[in-house]
């Protein structure tokens, strides 16, 4: 009996699927070679950006335009467009739109999220209906013009915070992981006399840290990348972020007053200068992605499952 026992267990080891043999070390080597080439595809072209910011016309001419080996380090590129002041206030101007339009967005999608996420919320089905159906038939560009400008906020930061102030995408994930919490634990909440708001900054909040921090982490993206909107409703040079700015010297290789006015003042079409701007555009948003790491595998993973 026991040796039926033992080749059954043994036939049923040779059996198993393939996804769950162990590895050999030709996949082994194949992944780590996948993965190594993988990450030089992404680390390569930083580094091409960062090497030719800091190179000299002379590297640069002798490379013939990008630079992939340094050849000592010249800063002449950021001296330049930090002189004019246009990169300055459109880096401030960035920096407060990713900093209110975020804070404004995840406050707005947090509270949405947790009254859809309550069945015994009043009319909560025709409201989720409500967000879902802009999520599926993306509202046209000229009433979202009208409306933005009627309300008289062109040419101001409003007009980059508030038309993207809520993402549908965000509201479900989060909605989704906050329909995983268990209801015992809210209702225990309640029965001992807490509001929904006490329940929700004292109980949900702090469980749900990780889908949190990875939807703020894409409201911020989004708030630093704001071009679009900034093309259709900013023509003010002084007004302008970062990434209009950024087209400015790539494509026209000028960089825009700061006092109002409509002419730009022309700029070396350099390739280093261009990179220079391409790395400022860049270098928040990789600074900040590192503290927030641990959280966002976790939270895309758990939003992903429970919505």
């Amino acid at each position: 009996m026991t040796t039926t026992v033992a080749r059954r267990a043994r036939v049923g080891r040779d059996r198993r699927p393939v996804w769950e043999e162990p590895p050999t070390r030709i996949g082994q080597g194949l992944k780590a070679a996948f993965l190594a080439l993988l990450v030089l595809s992404v680390l390569f072209p930083l580094w091409v950006i960062l090497v030719t910011s800091l190179s000299s016309r002379e590297a640069l001419a002798e490379a013939g335009g990008l630079v992939v080996v340094p050849r000592g380090i010249d800063t002449a590129a950021y001296e330049t467009i930090f002189a004019g002041g246009a990169v300055t206030r459109a880096l401030w101007i960035s920096t407060l739109v990713t900093v209110i339009g975020s804070a404004l967005a995840l406050t707005v999608t947090v509270l949405a999220a947790y009254g859809l996420s309550q069945p015994r919320s009043v009319g909560y089905r025709w409201l989720l209906v409500y967000f879902l159906v802009p999520f599926l038939v993306y509202p046209p560009l000229v009433p979202k013009y009208l409306v933005v400008t009627g309300l008289g906020l062109k040419d101001t930061i409003w007009a980059l915070i508030l038309p993207p102030a809520i993402s549908v995408f965000n509201l479900v994930v989060v909605r989704g992981f906050f329909q995983g919490i268990p209801q015992e634990l809210l209702d225990s909440a309640r029965v001992d006399g807490a509001s929904h708001f006490r329940t929700l900054v004292r109980i949900v909040l702090p469980l749900s840290r990780a889908v949190i921090a990875v939807v703020g982490l894409f409201y911020a993206v989004s708030y630093w990348n704001v071009w679009f909107d900034a093309l259709l409703f900013i023509d003010r040079n002084d007004m302008y972020p970062i990434q209009r700015v950024l087209q400015s010297y790539l494509l026209a290789g000028q960089a825009p007053h700061t006092s109002g006015g409509t002419t730009g003042v022309s700029m070396p079409p350099t390739e280093a200068i261009k990179m220079a701007v391409v790395v400022l555009t860049v270098a928040p948003i990789v600074a900040v992605y590192p503290f927030i790491q641990r959280h966002f595998i976790k939270g895309v993973l758990i939003g992903a499952v429970k919505g």
